[in-house]
């Protein structure tokens, strides 16, 4: 198994498809059309799943589905540089609610 450090691979914000839950051993929404937004620069991290995840961070994960998630990465990424944080500085407050 590859291990993916979001700093080293160069990406802090991606739009990914919401991976299933695990229930009792079990997948549950495997044929999942939703999609979530992961921002390391937020404070975010693509190992947790959404419910480790705080409320806060859910809001910008979503989920989305394709489309309105696309426009969600567009705007997130542009709230993040018109504030021009330097790097390094991990956990924000949240920019605009979703809902």
């Amino acid at each position: 198994m590859a291990i993916h450090d979001p700093r080293v691979d160069g990406w802090t914000v991606v739009l990914r498809r919401q991976p299933p839950r695990i229930v009792k051993g079990w997948a549950q929404g495997a044929d999942t059309y939703a999609f979530e937004l992961i921002c390391c620069e937020c404070g975010d991290d693509p190992d947790l799943d959404y419910c480790e995840v705080p409320p806060e961070l859910q809001r910008v994960r979503g989920p989305y589905p394709i489309t309105d998630g696309i426009a969600a990465y567009e705007q997130h990424r542009g709230l993040h540089q018109q504030l021009e944080v330097p790097a390094g500085h991990r956990r924000w407050p949240m920019l605009a609610e979703r809902r």
